[in-house]
C-alpha cells in the first residue's frame, strides 16, 4: 500500500488513542487463551477400576482383592483400569473366610493362586473414578474409557478440527468483510458454545458443540494479531505484536488450570469459560476497523472518518487530504481481487513460500500440542504441571520479542526451534529415573518451541502481502491446527514404545528447523504489499548469512531509515 504509513503518520505512535485501542485488543485475546487448555481439563482421565456393586456383599479388602494389579512401566504396580476377576468365584472364595492381601496377586504365593487364577472379566458394572484432582469430568461422566476410550482422542479431534474450519473461513471472511466483525464473532461464538456445553447431555452432542467452541479459539488471537498490527506503527507495533498480544494470551492461559482445580466439575469449568468472552463483547463499540484494510477495500471516506476521529483523540490536527485519491483508487483497483486462499498458491514464489510455512506451522505445533497431552505421563499434581507450562510462555515470548528487535528471522527460529527439539529428545532418558529434571526438560523443549513459534508469526506476517495477509495467516493456522488435531493421537504410539511420543515431536521440531533454512530473510527488509513482490526460496544458506542489501535507488526511502524504523516496517 503506497506510503500508507507516512501518509498516516500525523498520528504519531502512542496516543491516547494507541494506548486505549492496545489495551482492550490485548484483552481480547484472554478468552482464546482461556479456552486453549480446555481439551485437557475437560478431557481428564481420572484414575479408575471396574465398580463392584454393594450387593455383591463383599468386604472392602475382597472388593480390592477383585481387581487385578499389573506392571506398569517403571516397574511401578497399578491396579487394572478395564477388568475384574469374577465376582461370582471371587464371592466363593470369600465364603471360605480368608483374608486376601495385595501381595496374593503380586507374588502369586499360595492360596493365592486360587485368586489368580480365576478368569477375568469387563467392567459389566460400571467405573469407580478417583476424585483426587476431578470431581467430575467429560470422560468420567460419559465413561469413555476402556472399550470407549478411542472417543477420547475423537473428541479432541473435533476441538481442533473445529479451529481448522473456523480459520479456514476466517481468513477469507476478514479480507473481504473486516477484521472487526471476525475477531467479536469468534469471541461471541466462544461464549455461546462453552456455555452450550455444560448443559450436554450426551458425548454426541458435546462433541459438536466443542466443535463449534474450536472454531473460535484460534481465530479470535488471528483476528487481534492482524487488526493490531494493521492499527499500530513503530515500536508499538513491534511491541504489540511479538510480547504484549502473546503475553496477555499466556496470562488467559495460566488462569484456567487454576479455574479448573476451583471448580472440579467440568460442567461448572464450561461455565466459566464463557465469562471471559462476554466481558470482551462491549469492546465492540472502543475497537475501530482497521484504517489500512479500509483504504485496501476502497472505502477511503470511511477510513478518513476513522483517522480524523483518532487524530481528536490525539489531539493532533489531521491534513486536509489524508490519501492522494488517485494514488489510492489506482492501488485498492487492483488489490480488492486478492481476496482468495488460492492466491496463496498462484505464483511459483508464493506458492514455494506457502507450502514451507504450512510444514512448519504443522510440524511445530505438533509438537506444541504433543507435548502438553504427554503432560499427563508424568508424576505430579496436574494442575501445578499444566500452569507450570503455560507460565514459562511468558519468557518464551520475551525472547522472542527481543530476537524480534535485532536478529534476523531465520537465526531466531531455527535457534528457539533447534533447542526446544535437543530438550524433548533428551526426556528420554530421564523419563522414569528423574521427575524433577524430567519436568526441567519438558518446560525447556515448550520454552524454545514456543519462542520459535513467537518469531514464526512475525515471519509470517513478513512473508505475506498485505493484500491477503490474513488469508495467508488464517491458512498457516489452519495448518497447525491439523498438526493439534493428530496431537491427541500420540499419546495412543506409547503402546508400541514408551519413548515413541517424544521421538515424535523431537524429530517433528528437527523437520521445522530443516525447512526454515531455505525461507526467504525478511529482516530489515521493505513489507511486501503485492503477491507480485513475493521474494524466491533461496537454497540452503547459513541462517546468519547476510542478506543482500536493498537496491539503491540514489535516494534513502522510508524503509531505509535507521535499524528501529525498518523493524516496525516490515510487521504486519
Amino acid at each position: 500500500m503506497q506510503d500508507y504509513e507516512e501518509s498516516v503518520s500525523f498520528l504519531g505512535t502512542w496516543g491516547p488513542f494507541q494506548k486505549r485501542v492496545f489495551f482492550l485488543l490485548c484483552l481480547t485475546s484472554i478468552p482464546g487463551g482461556y479456552n486453549l487448555l480446555s481439551v485437557i481439563f475437560l478431557l481428564a482421565t481420572p484414575s479408575h477400576h471396574c465398580h463392584i456393586p454393594t450387593h455383591s456383599n463383599l468386604s472392602q479388602d475382597w472388593s480390592e482383592a477383585s481387581i487385578p494389579v499389573q506392571q506398569m512401566a517403571g516397574g511401578r504396580p497399578e491396579r487394572s483400569s478395564c477388568s475384574r476377576y469374577e465376582l461370582d468365584l471371587v464371592q466363593n472364595l470369600s465364603a471360605m473366610g480368608s483374608t486376601p492381601t495385595l501381595n496374593w496377586i503380586i507374588n502369586l504365593s499360595s492360596p493365592e493362586v486360587l485368586v489368580s487364577s480365576l478368569k477375568r472379566e469387563g467392567c459389566k458394572d460400571g467405573w469407580t473414578y478417583s476424585t483426587e484432582h476431578y470431581d467430575s469430568t467429560v470422560v468420567s461422566e460419559f465413561d469413555l474409557v476402556c472399550s470407549d476410550q478411542w472417543k477420547q482422542p475423537l473428541t479432541s479431534l473435533f476441538y481442533f478440527l473445529g479451529g481448522l474450519f473456523g480459520c479456514f473461513i476466517s481468513g477469507q471472511i476478514s479480507d473481504r468483510f473486516g477484521r472487526k466483525p471476525v475477531l467479536f464473532g469468534a469471541i461471541f461464538t466462544m461464549s455461546l458454545f462453552s456455555s452450550a456445553m455444560a448443559f450436554s447431555p450426551s458425548w454426541p452432542i458435546f462433541i459438536a458443540l466443542f466443535f463449534m467452541l474450536g472454531m473460535g479459539q484460534i481465530t479470535s488471537y488471528i483476528a487481534a494479531f492482524v487488526l493490531g498490527s494493521e492499527l499500530f506503527m513503530g515500536s508499538t507495533r513491534v511491541i504489540f505484536s511479538s510480547l504484549c498480544l502473546p503475553c496477555v494470551y499466556v496470562i488467559g492461559t495460566m488462569l484456567l488450570p487454576v479455574t479448573a482445580y476451583l471448580m472440579g466439575s467440568w460442567r461448572h469449568l464450561s461455565l466459566t469459560m464463557a465469562v471471559p468472552g462476554l466481558a470482551c463483547l462491549p469492546f465492540w463499540w472502543l475497537i475501530p476497523e482497521s484504517p489500512r484494510w479500509l483504504v485496501s477495500r476502497g472505502r477511503i471516506q470511511e477510513a478518513e472518518l476513522l483517522l480524523r476521529s483518532a487524530a481528536l483523540d490525539n489531539r493532533v490536527e489531521a491534513p486536509y487530504d489524508i490519501f492522494i485519491p488517485a494514488n489510492v483508487e489506482k492501488e485498492t483497483s487492483e488489490k480488492v481481487e486478492s481476496t482468495s486462499i488460492l492466491d496463496l498458491l498462484r505464483t511459483a514464489n508464493i506458492r514455494n513460500v506457502s507450502i514451507m510455512l504450512w510444514i512448519i506451522w504443522f510440524s511445530l505445533n505438533v509438537s506444541f500440542f504433543g507435548l502438553s497431552f504427554n503432560m499427563s505421563a508424568l508424576y505430579g499434581n496436574p494442575f501445578l504441571n499444566y500452569f507450570l507450562l503455560s507460565a514459562v510462555e511468558l519468557p518464551a515470548y520475551t525472547a522472542s520479542w527481543l530476537a524480534a528487535r535485532s536478529l534476523p528471522r531465520r537465526l531466531s527460529c531455527i535457534s528457539f526451534t533447534l533447542l526446544g527439539a535437543l530438550a524433548l529428545l533428551l526426556i528420554q532418558i530421564t523419563l522414569y529415573s528423574n521427575a524433577a529434571i524430567t519436568l526441567t526438560l519438558v518446560l525447556l523443549g515448550k520454552f524454545g518451541i514456543l519462542a520459535g513459534i513467537g518469531v514464526l508469526y512475525m515471519f509470517t506476517s513478513e512473508l505475506s502481502p498485505t493484500v491477503i495477509r490474513n488469508t495467508a495467516m488464517s491458512s498457516c493456522a489452519m495448518f497447525s491446527r491439523v498438526g493439534s488435531s493428530v496431537s491427541p493421537y500420540l499419546l495412543q504410539l506409547a503402546v508400541f514404545n514408551q519413548f515413541l511420543p517424544w521421538i515424535i515431536v523431537g524429530c517433528l521440531s528437527l523437520l521445522s528447523v530443516l525447512v526454515c533454512f531455505f525461507l526467504p530473510e525478511t529482516f530489515k527488509q521493505p513489507l511486501i504489499d503485492t503477491i507480485e513482490q513475493m521474494p524466491p526460496l533461496q537454497r540452503f544458506r547459513w541462517p546468519w548469512a547476510s542478506m543482500p542489501p536493498p537496491k539503491d535507488d540514489g535516494k534513502l526511502t522510508k524503509d531505509q531509515t535507521t535499524a528501529p524504523e525498518i523493524i516496525c516496517t516490515t510487521r504486519l
